[in-house]
């Protein structure tokens, strides 16, 4: 069976400070609403995003839920132009985030990062 990602769960500190942030902020659809628990549909093509307070998670999976710094993981979206790579840039600092890596155009393209409350990275490019 080949592989294939439905869900991207992540642990949060805040739950209601990230829901927001999520929900609010950047306009991810709730799908489920628990105490511990939220989930997002991300719209047809993508996998849906859920949110597990970070110590629930960890008592879930049998870890410690100590960890910091990079955590091996960046979520990538992907935009149609740098107009709206620079629009997302500015929602998620405008919800809680904070600019990782100012936008700006490279060789590769025009992209920048930003980093969720939690401190998850996102990198956010233009396709074109």
């Amino acid at each position: 069976m080949p592989v294939q990602v439905s869900a991207i769960m992540i642990g949060v500190a805040d739950l209601t400070r990230s829901k927001k942030f999520y929900g609010e902020g950047l306009g991810c659809a709730i799908e489920q609403d628990y105490p511990t628990f939220v989930k997002f549909n991300l719209g047809d093509g993508s996998s849906s995003l859920a949110l597990y307070e970070r110590e629930a998670a960890a008592r879930d999976a049998g870890v410690s839920a100590e960890g910091s710094g990079f955590r091996g993981i960046s979520f990538h979206y992907i935009v149609p132009s740098p107009a709206a790579v620079d629009e997302v840039m500015g929602a998620a600092i405008a919800a809680g985030g904070a600019a990782v890596k100012e936008a700006a155009a490279t060789k590769w393209g025009y992209f920048g990062y930003f980093s969720d409350p939690d401190g998850y990275l996102w990198k956010v490019a233009s396709s074109s």
